[in-house]
């Protein structure tokens, strides 16, 4: 015997709803089964999540877009702020730049390798600080690094920190869409649960053939068990 179970998608609850609906009998005054007071709460709560689904689904969409983009830009960004890096520090082991010039990148003298610059955090810390660091040294007199200059690494991390600030607030609206949507929810479940139950009530006394395929005509969803016969 087949069971009912309310969705679980929100795709299953607009159609659930839809369903009833677009069923003209529902409108009709003679032996009209569905209370007005249910069934007026019903549109409401369908545009309502209709809504809700669709400015979740635009808003994901729209993160997975600038994910992906997001991808590259740190790449490019890494590999500049990483190649600066590393002619800073050949250019203080052989003697170009003094150690104490270190400091102003935010290094320890004694840095002979690449600080982590792996992570989003990480590059944006260490990329600000060799930018700046490279600025104050020029400033003082320094000798500019060429190949790449401060200014190309400057631009692709402004990009990637442009970029990842976007994303930060797609990431901000696709949660809050979805938190919207958690919010209607309970609500189209009791709606759909009160129309159930009064559209079962109305064609309970109905052979099983005529009472799952009524009820079906009216929205409700019914499951089978795994290995059960579908009889109706």
């Amino acid at each position: 015997m087949p069971y009912r179970r309310l969705p679980k998608t929100d795709a299953a609850r607009l159609r659930a709803l839809k369903t009833l609906l677009d069923n003209n009998d529902i409108y009709i005054v003679r032996n009209r089964f569905i209370d007005w007071k249910t069934l007026n709460r019903a549109q409401p709560a369908y545009d309502r999540l209709l809504t809700a689904s669709e400015q979740y689904k635009v808003s994901y969409a729209a993160q997975l877009r600038g994910a992906g983009k997001g991808d590259k830009l740190q790449r490019n960004a890494t590999m500049y702020v990483s190649h600066f890096v590393q002619v800073l520090l050949m250019s203080v082991e052989r003697g170009e730049i003094k150690k104490s010039n270190l400091k102003l990148y935010g290094l320890d003298e004694s840095t002979t390798s690449l600080p982590n610059i792996k992570t989003i955090s990480g590059l944006i810390k260490w990329g600000t600080q060799v930018v700046e660091g490279e600025k104050a040294r020029i400033k003082k007199g320094g000798r500019p690094i060429f190949n790449p200059t401060i200014g190309m690494v400057s631009t692709h991390l402004d990009i990637f920190k442009e970029n990842n600030d976007q994303q930060k607030r797609l990431q901000d609206r696709t949660a809050q869409a979805l938190e919207a949507l958690k919010t209607i929810r309970p609500e189209v479940d009791s709606v759909l649960l009160e129309l159930w139950n009064q559209i079962e009530e109305n064609f309970k006394n109905e052979p099983p053939e005529v009472r799952f395929a009524e009820c079906r005509k009216y929205g409700i969803i019914y499951y089978y068990r795994r290995k059960e016969e579908h009889l109706y």
